[in-house]
């Protein structure tokens, strides 16, 4: 006789690491301390749509910089599923405006490090200078951050994508979250 728990497979479970709402606006308040201790001025941050986007907007206000803007690149389909290789789609940055500028590049995590290195390619035909921040950076990246906040190698759980879309949100939107997170995790 066997143990129908034994005969069950039990789902693989993802080491991740939960960041709230509370920890990210410390957070984002830190990268831009370390910013501004390096003696980097920028006069654009710019971030990497979507999980940039927050991020870099949280630092443009702690640094005073009001110049921002955002670029949209695709490469992650699911938890820890991505495209060959990172995608820019419209509306395009428009990149030859940045001619002579110092430029912040914000993203939520570097993780591969693929997006963060084909962004700076392309900032980098333009910009004077570019430097790059993250709140995440994992140990296997391409692209290591001048500034980031914490290394990790655990799947992040960040406060916006937590959550599936809401109801009535377009069929094509895969949430981003692992199924097991609460809203409880999220809002703790």
């Amino acid at each position: 006789m066997t143990n129908d728990a034994e005969a069950v497979p039990t789902p693989s479970v993802i080491d991740r690491e939960i960041l709230q709402w509370t920890d990210f606006a410390a957070a984002s308040r830190e990268l831009a301390v370390r910013v501004r201790e390096s003696g980097f001025h920028p006069d654009v941050v710019i971030a990497i749509a979507r999980g940039g986007l927050l991020l870099a907007g949280a630092v443009s206000y702690a640094l005073g910089t009001k110049n921002c803007g955002s670029i949209n690149v695709e490469f992650y389909t699911g938890i820890d599923e991505r495209l060959p290789e990172p995608v820019l789609s419209a509306p395009m940055l428009d990149a030859p405006a940045l001619a002579g500028k110092r430029v912040l590049l914000v993203d939520d995590v570097s993780d591969s490090g693929h997006t963060l290195a084909l962004v700076m390619r392309l900032l980098g035909e333009t910009a004077m200078e570019v430097r790059t921040a993250t709140l995440y950076t994992k140990p296997r990246t391409v692209h290591v951050p001048d500034f980031t906040w914490r290394e990790t190698d655990k799947w992040i759980v960040f406060p916006w994508s937590a959550l599936p879309p809401v109801p009535g949100a377009p069929d094509s939107i895969a949430p981003e979250a692992l199924a097991d997170v609460t809203a409880a995790e999220v809002t703790a």
